[in-house]
């Protein structure tokens, strides 16, 4: 079959039968049209032409890239191969053996507890004081995503019981306190928030200055301002909060199962990559500090 074909075949089978979002398939696309124009470049128009030392070359050739680019890139000819093979279109697949680009996990950057002390310590002068300060108290004092956040409604807040419902990824729904300090700020923004509606009605919890939901690139440009104004990395992500919140919570002893129920993970092992951030800083510690490490005796 020829390949420029087959790539739009295993397009439409993503989009259709395997149910990926625009924006993966856009993705997926991208990754296939490089892939193709490659091997077009070799004069390979037929997928049965193609070879393992097809795609290594293809790899190799993309070797400036980040590991991770690369890897996305292997993922999606693998992904594509097995279509290939699936459909008889091959008779075997010759991605099968290439191995993944090993890839350096970053640990996730945190704020230290007197950081976010700093960054939460907003004087409530404006309506926007309040909200900027229930916003963060909440993301913080909850662990929740952006996405999490900005999504929030008015009916999703139990303020008798103290409870936020959350809608996280895969529209999976979960239910979690709300500590005091968030409780307190929640309720004071609340009491001025009809100030924000600009005569308007929406349902979002936390508004912008137009009266409309406020979005992820709004919240992100008010966190970012107020990292500069307190003299903090202003590099420092809106997830940033949340892997304080979680890394905070392991550090004064919380179990790893209720710290997965409160973030929304599927799997432990996410939320296991906190452990090693409080690992790595008790190294730390004990290298900067302890009388008998080999740097202090340096």
């Amino acid at each position: 079959m020829i390949l420029e074909d087959a790539i739009e075949d295993f397009l439409s089978y993503c989009t259709f039968e395997k149910g990926l979002t625009n924006k993966t398939r856009i993705s997926y696309q991208y990754d296939l049209k490089t892939y193709c124009q490659f091997l077009m470049d070799k004069e390979i128009k037929d997928v049965q032409m193609i070879k393992d030392t097809d795609i290594k070359e293809f790899l190799k050739a993309r070797k400036i890239e980040e590991s991770t680019t690369i890897a996305h890139n292997l993922t999606v000819i693998k992904n594509f191969h097995i279509y290939l093979l699936k459909e008889k279109l091959v008779d075997t697949d010759v991605s099968e053996f290439i191995e993944r680009p090993k890839l350096k996990k970053a640990l996730p950057k945190t704020l230290s507890v007197e950081e976010i002390d700093k960054l939460l310590d907003i004087k409530l002068l404006t309506p926007f004081d309040y909200r900027n300060k229930a916003m963060l108290e909440l993301m913080y004092g909850c662990g929740l995503r952006v996405s999490e956040l900005i999504n929030l409604e008015n009916n999703d807040i139990d303020m008798i019981n103290c409870l936020i419902r959350i809608t996280g990824k895969g529209n999976k729904e979960r239910i979690i306190p709300i500590s005091e300090y968030s409780m307190i700020s929640l309720k004071a923004y609340i009491k001025i928030r009809e100030q924000l509606l600009k005569k308007t009605k929406c349902n979002k919890l936390f508004l912008n200055n137009h009266g409309q939901g406020i979005t992820r690139q709004g919240f992100f440009k008010i966190l970012k301002k107020l990292l500069i104004k307190k003299n903090l990395n202003s590099t420092i992500s809106p997830h940033a909060l949340r892997h304080s919140f979680a890394t905070h919570l392991i550090n004064c002893g919380a179990d790893l199962r209720s710290i997965q129920e409160l973030l929304g993970h599927s799997d432990i092992s996410t939320t296991k990559i906190y452990t090693r951030i409080t690992d790595e800083k008790v190294l730390k510690d004990y290298e900067k500090f302890h009388l008998r490490s080999k740097k202090n005796k340096e």
